[in-house]
């Protein structure tokens, strides 16, 4: 692995999600937390003036604006667009030589426990995984379906790095115990950082089980583009368990369930997320594999 020299940890990218947003200003108020003798650390609000009213974003979701066009175009004139850009800044600032990782803290209303997802399938990046899974052993591993730079969301600014969902918890609240959790994840990360840099740290060999996301599936709809179903009470809280062709999948306000019509098993995440009703997404598919290191 590569020297890496800075780290960057962002909270409250979405101003509503609150374990992010504290924990950045825990760090701002105590650095001495994320000091690592062999990186610089950097802790940010991604987006302050959400943060600031409580709100998810103030104009359009700023994790939705880091394609290379819109990084790239000066009549963006959103205050999510401008803020990308400023944050892309300090990123394109840096030696060429240098390597930099991204932790990117969010939180999540449907029942993900502790979740990173990959910043890329860099071989770099699924060994820190799989030692993070080896002290985590509870700790999911999301990898992007393709390796497409250009991606709309912050992680995508480095091939190193992870976003971090954690949930149960609501929007605009705290929850203690995942926030200590949150907190110790991240210090875990920093601390193998250290040890990849330090060289004091074995590869990891053991096999790796990732989930890949495949897609998304949207409510049930009615021609006015009405909701017409929920999740089905047997499908609520079970993110990363199998669904299985046949399964029931939503209930109509009818009493109706909606069975799940694909041809193979998937497993579904970001269940009945709060946040993704405006996006159409009533769940993410993703594909269970093993991968050896």
């Amino acid at each position: 692995m590569n020297q890496i020299k800075r780290v960057v940890i962002f909270g409250g990218v979405h101003g509503n999600e609150l374990t992010g947003i504290y924990l950045v200003k825990k760090f701002d108020r105590a650095p001495h937390l994320i000091a690592r003798s062999t990186f610089e650390t950097i802790a940010l609000l991604g987006n302050p003036q959400a943060c600031a009213i409580g709100r998810r974003y103030v104009d359009t979701d700023l994790n939705r604006c880091f394609l290379r066009q819109d990084l790239a175009n000066p009549n963006l004139s959103s205050y999510e667009a401008n803020r990308a850009q400023e944050i892309s800044q300090i990123f394109s600032q840096k030696n060429s030589q240098q390597s930099d990782l991204i932790i990117d803290i969010h939180s999540t209303t449907s029942n993900m426990g502790l979740t990173i997802i990959a910043a890329s399938n860099h071989p770099d990046n699924l060994q820190l995984a799989a030692r993070l899974n080896l002290l985590y052993p509870n700790l999911k591993i999301l990898t992007p379906a393709t390796e497409n730079r250009d991606s709309s969301v912050l992680r995508s600014l480095s091939k190193l790095g992870f976003t971090v969902e954690v949930g149960p918890v609501a929007q605009g609240v705290v929850d203690a115990s995942l926030f200590c959790q949150t907190e110790e994840l991240v210090s875990t990360i920093l601390d193998v950082t250290e040890a990849y840099n330090l060289g004091t740290i074995l590869p990891v060999k053991n096999p790796l089980t990732i989930y890949q996301s495949i897609g998304a599936i949207d409510y049930p709809r009615n021609e006015k583009g009405d909701i017409e179903a929920a999740i089905h009470p047997q499908l609520q809280f079970r993110d990363y368990e199998p669904l299985n062709p046949g399964d029931p999948m939503f209930l109509t306000w009818d009493g109706e369930s909606v069975l799940y019509e694909g041809k193979s098993t998937v497993y579904p995440i970001f269940i009945n997320e709060a946040a993704y009703y405006e996006k159409g997404i009533a769940m993410c598919f993703t594909q269970k594999s093993i991968v050896s290191q």
